[in-house]
């Protein structure tokens, strides 16, 4: 839950940051937004989760 989270927080900040650039429209970001809502709703869900905890656990191993 806490992974999530934060990547919803750094996505909604990248999706701030390029429509303040004018790079991304406002109806961009909403069907970006509807797309992964009903995303979560199919059996593509456990997939992606999947992926996104890989991508996890392997930024986790970074060492800086």
């Amino acid at each position: 839950m806490l992974v999530s989270m934060s990547a919803v927080l750094l996505l909604g900040l990248l999706i701030w940051f390029l429509l303040r650039i004018r790079y991304l429209r406002w109806v961009d970001a909403l069907v970006c937004g509807a797309f992964g809502f009903l995303l979560s709703r199919t059996l593509a869900a456990p997939l992606v989760q999947t992926l996104l905890d890989g991508v996890n656990g392997f930024l986790g191993h970074l060492r800086f």
